[in-house]
């Protein structure tokens, strides 16, 4: 029985590795094709104009979204790291103790996947690509203009401060301008990546099946106090 649960520890070990593995080299070879061959802002029709490849840089958080200039790129990146790190913890302890399924193995690595591959874009983007983006240091700011990047030792950007890649961009409808807040827009004009899908994906997951996670995770505690 012990070596049929090492087995099983050892092969959970392994597919958590290659899940993570294989997500963030996909979104790490789609966002290094898109820098190195799109310029900045230009888009490509994938599916006439509901469903294009746009290549933004995000400076900040998922979507799009960014907030504090450079100081909050750092704490951001910083965040991210430290989240990331918990995480790839708190799932090896699942892992050892027998208390993860496969379900929530592919949910967590989904979420962990997703901010990695968005944390290596603000670690080392900004270190290794020479065009597309300039960091403003005593603005605290990035300034914007168009061109293919390409690798260089000189980069835009100190450690932390690169932006995210972004191109995935869904215009599926357009909400009248009469409409209150959301009105004159596309429905969700957020340009995203496939890190930011991960973390989505992975947070659905964790919505639809916390009871089972939760409850299964209960139960098993109850067993341990009374064995």
């Amino acid at each position: 029985m012990k070596r049929n649960n090492a087995v099983k520890r050892k092969h959970y070990f392994l597919l958590f590795a290659a899940l993570v593995a294989v997500l963030i080299i996909l979104d790490q070879w789609l966002k290094i094709w898109i820098k190195t061959n799109m310029a900045l802002h230009e888009a490509i029709p994938v599916f006439g104009e509901w469903f294009q490849l746009q290549f933004v840089e995000n400076p900040g958080m998922a979507f799009g979204f960014s907030f504090g200039g450079g100081i909050g790129k750092m704490i951001l990146s910083l965040f991210r790291l430290i989240i990331s790190g918990f995480l790839i913890y708190y799932v090896f302890i699942l892992i050892k103790k027998e208390k993860i399924d496969a379900l929530m193995l592919s949910i967590f690595s989904l979420i962990i996947a997703g901010a990695l591959g968005n944390i290596i874009d603000s670690c080392f983007y900004g270190l290794v690509f020479d065009s597309g983006t300039t960091f403003n240091a005593e603005a605290g700011r990035y300034d914007y203009y168009s061109g293919v990047s390409r690798f260089s030792s000189s980069g835009y950007a100190p450690f932390l401060h690169g932006c995210v890649v972004d191109m995935f961009c869904f215009k599926l409808f357009y909400i009248p301008k009469w409409v209150p807040f959301w009105g004159g827009y596309h429905f969700f004009p957020a340009i995203f990546n496939i890190a930011d899908s991960c973390v989505t994906v992975g947070l659905a997951g964790i919505l639809i099946f916390n009871k089972r996670i939760f409850t299964e995770k209960k139960q098993e505690e109850l067993q341990d106090e009374h064995s």
